[in-house]
């Protein structure tokens, strides 16, 4: 008796779950702008549409190289919410109450996709400039990638 519940109990413990969870994500993308004198535009967007990603993507071959015969218009959302943030920088220089007062409304947004029962699950951020001297341009984009089961 005593084999039959060890083995019982191995072999729950080395049992495969073929239950594998499904996830559905949600992608939340702030672009902050390092541009002076407050000329950029800094946002955080959230898309209200899907898209399935096989409509847009083709496989290349020698005969056609690649081309997609779709309309890329069709890829462009147009339901989505985009949420006013302030510049990095305005006349003065850097305003550290702007990004006080962004991470504010980001912090915001995450608590409330949190409570709606999402879970972040990633987070990737990069940067767009010129990156020389006569830089005075660039963004900072952050994603944030959302989960939560189906």
């Amino acid at each position: 008796m005593k084999n039959f519940i060890l083995t019982a109990l191995l072999l729950s413990l080395f049992a495969f779950d073929s239950s594998a969870q499904v996830f559905e994500f949600q992608t939340v993308t702030v672009i902050e702008s390092i541009i002076p004198n407050g000329l950029g535009r800094s946002r955080m967007i959230t898309v209200n549409e899907t898209r399935d990603y096989k409509e847009f993507t083709s496989t290349r071959t020698e005969e056609d190289n690649g081309r997609n015969k779709s309309d890329r218009g069709e890829i462009r959302v147009k339901g989505f919410d985009e949420t006013k943030l302030l510049n990095f920088f305005n006349i003065g220089g850097i305003r550290f109450q702007n990004i006080a007062a962004n991470d504010a409304i980001v912090t915001s947004k995450l608590n409330t996709m949190s409570e709606e029962g999402w879970e972040l699950a990633f987070v990737t951020s990069g940067v767009e400039s010129y990156g020389d001297k006569t830089d005075k341009n660039g963004i900072y984009v952050t994603r944030y990638i959302f989960k939560k089961a189906k």
